[in-house]
């Protein structure tokens, strides 16, 4: 089961986790939050354990998209759980200075090792993190690193619909993650 954490908003119904999920509603399965639009770390953190914890933890991939990336991470370092694989796209730097305020308690970003396969998608023009930290977050977490040109926030608004591509990333994520 693959587990759809998004970010700010909580993707629109044309953003490409909204469209697997509708595409594929048997293998997708969304954390929604109660605030999509004040993220607040330990709301959102304890949401994904209340959601996930009735599941069988070792078959998961959670898929995050900006600040739920951040969640993910968070949810990890708190519980600790052995999963399938993360897919993290587009990760927020939630130290920016000019990082919105009414997003809050994701600082510090816990940077040590994941204890399961992952991938960090960043794009090379994102105005929510510079990929070059996107590479090093993927290097601190273990992560494998896929860079894609100017693909902007991955947001409908940069073109970012159904995104096979993504699901690529994600079958080879599940692929590595059952040859371990």
């Amino acid at each position: 089961m693959n587990i759809l954490i998004p970010g700010l908003g909580g993707s629109s119904e044309t953003h490409w986790q909204s469209l697997w999920e509708l595409q594929r509603p048997e293998s997708f399965l969304r954390v929604s939050q109660e605030d999509w639009n004040k993220p607040d770390c330990t709301v959102w953190v304890d949401k994904i354990q209340t959601v996930l914890e009735s599941l069988p933890l070792e078959q998961l991939v959670l898929i995050g998209h900006s600040v739920g990336c951040a969640a993910v991470v968070h949810w990890l370092q708190k519980y600790r759980h052995a999963i399938k694989g993360v897919l993290l796209v587009a990760p927020s730097d939630v130290e920016r200075a000019d990082y919105p305020t009414y997003i809050t308690g994701f600082v510090p970003l816990p940077l040590s090792k994941l204890a399961c396969p992952g991938i960090v998608v960043a794009s090379s023009n994102d105005h929510v993190v510079d990929p070059i930290l996107a590479r090093y977050f993927a290097e601190c977490w273990g992560c494998e690193y896929v860079e894609v040109q100017n693909a902007g926030h991955f947001e409908p608004s940069a073109g970012f619909g159904e995104w096979p591509f993504g699901l690529t990333l994600l079958d080879r994520l599940i692929q590595t993650a059952s040859d371990d």
